[in-house]
């Protein structure tokens, strides 16, 4: 009844193409971690369509969607881009938008001390999206923040906001480059009643969802390497990005997972600071980014790329356990003689093999890696729609990924645009 899509490296891999594509197959879109971080991009016809906040269900007119209690909502962003999709031509979105009233807010004040930590760290910066993502989880563990049924029904949930205020200031001195406490809160005011009609009582409309055998589409955010327990620590992000992520941030009944399917690029790339093993800093990574146009839907920046790691994926699949994988842009290697994946790594000092995914990042900077090389098929395969129509090097490198980690590739994709994918 349920089926799960979760990134398998560091985000960017294009669940938003495959979440598309199933969501005209369910009833419900639900978002169960994350925030405005998050960058889907859908390709329909020419249009693209950016999701940060809202699940990317919203593009089927019979989907409803959910924002779940683990995301931290920006209730700005979330009318802005509801407006943007809107005139695009998307049709009925309100109607079928709902917000769990037990988000916690991610707040501008957030986004004020996350750019303020992130200058203060200097060359060591995390590379945040400068969102305020990590600050507004912080403020939900210190239990110091507001939710939104405070903000719907809670007339002194300003007085939080000003507390929050007043310590950031004493952490980081100053005024908060430029924010301002009061004009947030008039903002927040003001968007009470237009919110209120979207606000559910996520437990009691996901179960009464799940008694009537709805099908459910959970929509992952980041991805495995990025997660707060599991991911290249420190440089992750502040949510769980995981399956244990997605039974937190939504009540679904376990037993009625059906899949968990699996994202991964026929690359890799990464966007911020940390360590990143098969990264390339010559002609394949300029070549990656140029064919592959890696540029984050979120911040715009310049994402790192290199060859595919197996290692890393593996080590994805422990924490989550895939039913099966979409590999996505095996296009952007169609004109490569030769192509890398990484599948093992040595460490730097004993040059013995290491047994697993290390979790120290300074260790994960300096391992060497063991490559094979596969033979490039160099022929396109944009708009493919067939794996036995793939060129069989292209079929060749899709079957060594499956069988080094055990998991069968059920989607390819072959193309940006929303039916540009090859089914097995």
């Amino acid at each position: 009844m349920a089926t799960i899509v979760l990134g398998v490296q560091w985000g960017d891999e294009g669940k938003g193409k495959l979440c598309d594509v199933l969501s005209s197959e369910v009833q419900i879109c639900a978002r169960a971690t994350g925030g405005r971080n998050c960058g889907h991009t859908v390709v329909i016809e020419g249009t693209s369509y950016d999701f940060h906040m809202l699940p990317s269900g919203l593009l089927h007119p019979s989907t409803t969607n959910l924002i779940g209690p683990g995301v931290v909502l920006h209730v700005p962003t979330f009318f802005s881009e509801l407006a943007t999709i809107e005139a695009k031509g998307v049709q009925n979105a309100q109607q079928r938008l709902k917000v769990s009233t037990r988000c916690a807010l991610n707040l501008d004040l957030h986004a004020a001390a996350d750019r303020l930590r992130e200058g203060q760290l200097g060359k060591n910066n995390i590379g945040t999206t400068g969102k305020g993502i990590g600050p507004a989880y912080s403020s939900k563990a210190e239990r110091s923040t507001v939710i939104l049924a405070d903000l719907l029904d809670d007339d002194e949930f300003g007085d939080r906001i000003r507390a929050m205020e007043r310590d950031y200031k004493l952490r980081y001195g100053g005024d908060l480059g430029g924010y301002d406490v009061e004009a947030e809160i008039m903002e927040l005011e003001n968007f009470r009643e237009k919110i209120r009609p979207f606000a559910v009582d996520d437990v009691e409309f996901l179960e009464e969802a799940q008694e009537q055998g709805k099908k459910i589409l959970i929509e992952g955010a980041q991805s495995a390497l990025l997660d707060i327990t599991y991911g290249t620590w420190p440089y992750v992000t502040s949510s769980s990005t995981t399956f244990g992520g997605v039974m937190a941030g939504l009540t679904l009944n376990y037993r009625k997972v059906d899949s968990v399917i699996g994202v991964l690029k026929a690359y890799t790339t990464r966007v911020g600071s940390g360590p990143f093993p098969t990264e390339d800093f010559g002609e394949v990574a300029t070549k990656l980014q140029e064919i592959g146009r890696e540029f984050g839907v979120t911040t715009g920046r310049r994402r790192r790329c290199g060859w595919l790691d197996l290692v890393s994926c593996k080590y994805s699949h422990y924490v989550n356990h895939y039913d099966s994988l979409n590999l996505t842009k095996l296009d952007i290697l169609d004109t490569f003689e030769e192509i890398k994946v990484g599948v093992a790594y040595k460490h730097p000092d004993t040059g013995e093999v290491i047994k697993g995914f290390p979790a120290s990042a300074k260790l994960l900077s300096r391992v060497e890696v063991v490559y094979k090389t596969l033979k490039g098929w160099n022929t396109k395969t944009t708009g493919i729609k067939k794996f036995s129509n793939l060129p069989k090097e292209a079929q060749d490198y899709i079957t060594f990924i499956e069988n080094f980690l055990g998991v069968k590739v059920k989607w390819i994709g072959c193309g940006p645009n929303r039916d540009d994918i090859a089914t097995r």
